[in-house]
């Protein structure tokens, strides 16, 4: 006869305050951030129901498309160096004739622990197009001879902002593929280099397919936080036309700027969608087989 389990109910004393604290701060928030999104609200007013008002108008909105647009070329443009340059330091300081590869690892993560706002304010002083570093560098080297007015163009402060987010999540990255590539059994090499595999053979065949889980989890997470930008966007600006404005940009110019909280609350869930959407095809796709 096995032992009795202890059902005791004292456990759920330790797991409450989590759930309390998520009650308080995560669940209610969203909920009544559905509440207003079927109200018209400007914070100081009484809100009044309006229905699914305010959907109908996020449908027909140009700018919230415009967005969604600007959202997805940074996305893009930051995204694929970003998982290119994490991997291939990832193999690089995985290797172990490399020395002072734990220095390399912690200086390549240190972009990750600086808030995003100190980025995109420190990008927004290098290409400052009067007394940023970046001009005087290039004039000094006689590469162009006036002035570059970098945030004028509309492409080049999408690659700005990409090159921000880049550079701040690139060191996460190869860490997690790091830990990927270590818990790669040393067997499967060992029987890979007795067959005489090459190591390039032995990348292709063997160590990419085994990182499926691990480009699966990035690249997922990569889609969810990248859909989100905010904060280096910000501090960088909106680019000529819009151009750089993300979807959770307006979100917060149209809430907090325009203090139409009700509209707002649509386009958050608006956002939701949009991100549940890409995610789901992201999903979907890594089941596809080959």
């Amino acid at each position: 006869m096995g032992s009795k389990v202890n059902k005791s109910h004292y456990g759920y004393f330790f797991i409450a305050p989590f759930f309390i604290g998520f009650a308080v701060f995560g669940l209610a928030p969203i909920l009544y951030t559905l509440y207003l999104s079927f109200m018209k609200w400007d914070g100081f007013t009484d809100p009044v129901y309006v229905g699914v008002a305010n959907y109908t108008r996020l449908l027909h909105d140009s700018f919230f498309y415009q967005t969604i647009w600007n959202t997805l070329i940074i996305w893009v443009f930051s995204n694929t160096p970003q998982l290119i340059l994490a991997l291939l330091l990832a193999l690089i300081l995985n290797e172990k004739f490399i020395r002072g590869k734990h220095f390399f690892r912690a200086v390549y993560f240190f972009p990750h622990i600086i808030t995003p706002v100190t980025l995109g304010v420190i990008f927004s002083l290098m290409f400052d197009w009067q007394t940023g570093s970046i001009n005087k560098l290039l004039m000094n080297l006689g590469i162009v001879h006036d002035p570059v007015n970098w945030f004028n163009s509309p492409w080049w402060s999408r690659i700005i902002a990409s090159a921000v987010i880049c550079w701040q999540y690139f060191g996460f990255n190869m860490i997690v593929f790091i830990a990927g590539l270590q818990s790669i059994p040393n067997e499967v090499y060992e029987a890979a280099e007795m067959d005489g595999a090459t190591k390039r053979q032995t990348a292709v065949h063997i160590t990419l397919p085994l990182l499926r889980p691990v480009f699966l989890f990035v690249f997922i997470t990569s889609v969810i936080g990248g859909l989100q930008l905010f904060d280096a966007p910000l501090m960088l600006g909106d680019g000529p036309g819009n151009t750089s404005r993300t979807m959770v940009m307006y979100l917060y110019e149209t809430a907090f700027k325009n203090f139409d909280y009700s509209y707002g609350a649509a386009v958050a869930y608006g956002i939701f969608i949009v991100v549940m959407f890409f995610t789901a095809i992201t999903a979907r796709a890594s089941r596809l087989k080959e």
